[in-house]
């Protein structure tokens, strides 16, 4: 399971005429590919929770989402199994069929609000806008393996 963490001060989903939105918190970009399990989504979400990129009052990275009270947005984005080593179209076969994904992808959500974060969520395979105001810029990767 991968994820793209970014440090927000807002962002937010739009799908159809509903629109999502969180305060200060981290937007997270959530792919699923085949031997991932509940462990992976686990291990993320604990990860994610208390990972310290946010500032304190010296301006280092020494606070959690946990610490400051922060929202999350997790958006279901099986592109980041694109593997684009031969040809120029993405080759996707890495990233988990949607049922199947689906389930993980709601098991990391309910895993990431165990941790008493208040955590909203795009739609499972639906065309969504996602607008992400990055701060910092504080952008991370962070892979369940």
């Amino acid at each position: 399971m991968k994820a793209v963490v970014q440090r927000v001060t807002h962002g937010s989903v739009k799908i159809g005429d509903k629109k999502t939105t969180i305060g200060k918190g981290v937007v997270v970009l959530l792919g699923v590919t085949h031997d991932d399990t509940t462990r992976d989504a686990a291990y993320l979400a604990e990860k994610i929770a208390n990972i310290r990129i946010f500032p304190n009052k010296e301006g280092k990275m020494y606070l959690s989402l946990l610490d400051t009270g922060g929202e999350a947005l997790v958006i279901s984005q099986f592109t980041l199994y694109g593997d684009t080593k031969h040809g120029r179209r993405p080759d996707f076969t890495q990233a988990l069929e949607p049922d199947k994904a689906k389930v993980l992808y709601q098991s990391f959500i309910e895993l990431l609000g165990s941790h008493g974060i208040d955590v909203q969520n795009g739609i499972f395979g639906a065309e969504m806008l996602v607008e992400i105001a990055n701060d910092g810029p504080v952008t991370l990767i962070i892979d369940s393996r």
